[in-house]
């Protein structure tokens, strides 16, 4: 089997890649500025989703398309760029897949588009959608574009991972490096919920949806377990062998905090240390059900979170990510 991954040099990109090349297929993969390790073993292309006419020679002669390519929450750009790469990007990858002769596209959305999820259980993917943010928005936006090109004839599959952490993240990382430093505070009560998946269930997932997925179908790929934010902190605090603090404060006061940073370190054009695509993680619920993704495909996570989390610090550690 023949693969394309875009995005390949991200996180789950980047273990996919690496699980496909165990299984024996041949990758291709489309790297906008930063290459895979070893690149050798993989046929890469260096581009921009956003230039639509280069993609249909690139995809000719792959059998799956893996779109991964992403702007991604807290990125340091404009609406409009996260509308062309996470939207008109998607509609540019589907067209040319579909020109190209790919077979069957595995399309990444995000569990963001579900918004705050406002019952205290589970939620199915066929939940009501209600995007919070621009990357949200655009997401779903890019989520409605493959489910078209599914209606339309494509054999398009939709991905929602869970909060997915593991070796080699970097977005779950700046949580994980906080915490295990004793540099975290709990600003809230912790009882939002959240659905971890550690990577290695998440890509046995993925690599079922592209044998097994239903055209036209959106599948939630996440952990076994649903666990409130307050949990996932005391996990993260007890593999690193430290402790956190807590200090709870009012919504409005975090959200308007958030808001001032943001905008005070857009100036000198960094990144602030509390945003609200950051506060999204701890006051807006994403409890994923895998039941759909259980009885059709056979997706059956492993991962313990407690466990898996001491296995990623000391990957964080062997690699020198931490001290």
């Amino acid at each position: 089997m023949k693969a394309f991954i875009t995005g390949a040099s991200g996180f789950i990109g980047a273990h996919l890649a690496e699980e496909l090349i165990r299984r024996k297929w041949q990758v291709s993969v489309l790297v906008h500025k930063q290459d895979l390790p070893n690149p050798q073993r993989f046929r890469t292309f260096h581009g921009d989703i956003k230039e639509a006419a280069a993609l249909k020679d690139m995809f000719r002669g792959s059998d799956v398309l893996f779109h991964l390519a992403a702007a991604l929450g807290g990125s340091r750009i404009d609406k409009r760029e996260f509308f062309e790469i996470n939207a008109e990007g998607t509609e540019n990858i589907l067209k040319a897949a579909q020109e190209a002769g790919i077979q069957r596209v595995i399309h990444f959305s995000s569990a963001g588009v579900l918004g705050s999820i406002k019952e205290n259980q589970a939620v199915e993917e066929d939940y009501s959608p209600s995007p919070q943010d621009v990357y949200d928005r655009t997401k779903f936006e890019g989520e409605r574009i493959a489910l078209r090109y599914a209606k339309e004839g494509s054999d398009v599959v939709v991905v929602r991972p869970g909060w997915a952490y593991g070796p080699y993240d970097r977005r779950t990382f700046k949580l994980i490096k906080a915490v295990a430093t004793g540099r975290f505070i709990l600003p809230i009560r912790g009882t939002t919920q959240q659905t971890p998946v550690y990577i290695e269930d998440l890509i046995q997932g993925v690599l079922l949806c592209a044998e097994k997925g239903r055209t036209g179908e959106i599948y939630h790929l996440a952990g076994r377990e649903v666990l409130p934010v307050k949990d996932i902190v005391s996990f993260i605090a007890q593999a690193a062998g430290v402790r956190f603090s807590s200090f709870p404060l009012p919504i409005l006061t975090l959200k308007t905090a958030a808001f001032i940073m943001e905008k005070a370190f857009a100036l000198i054009n960094k990144e602030a240390p509390l945003t609200r695509g950051k506060l999204a993680f701890f006051i807006h619920p994403k409890p994923l059900s895998i039941r759909k993704a259980r009885n059709e495909l056979g997706y059956e996570p492993q991962a313990d979170f407690k466990d898996s989390m001491k296995t990623t610090i000391d990957w964080y550690r062997k690699n020198s990510w931490l001290p």
